[in-house]
């Protein structure tokens, strides 16, 4: 999966996560049942957001991790060709 594919599929899932919070939200505060019910429910909505939302924060930032060890990987490998061609242009190597 290319980097731009992870982006976009990392912006979906954070819209499909504030889409599901808002939609859920609305469908409480709508919803026929006394104040006391709903400020449960909310409440049970909020700590299932923040869960759904603390799992894709971590997915992300493994993305990011590994995403910034392949880039160092390949400046490593072409920094080492580098030099190895400099070294064998001045006959050192």
């Amino acid at each position: 999966m290319t980097n731009e594919q992870q982006d976009q599929l990392a912006g979906f899932l954070a819209g499909l996560i504030l889409g599901a919070a808002v939609g859920a939200t609305a469908a409480i505060l709508t919803a026929p049942q006394s104040g006391r019910k709903t400020r449960k429910s909310l409440g049970k909505a909020a700590v299932g957001t923040r869960k759904r939302i603390g799992k894709a924060a971590v997915e992300i930032r493994r993305n990011t991790e590994d995403r910034w060890d392949e880039l160092a990987d390949e400046v490593k490998g072409r920094v080492d060709d580098a030099i190895s061609g400099a070294r064998k242009k001045l006959g050192a190597g």
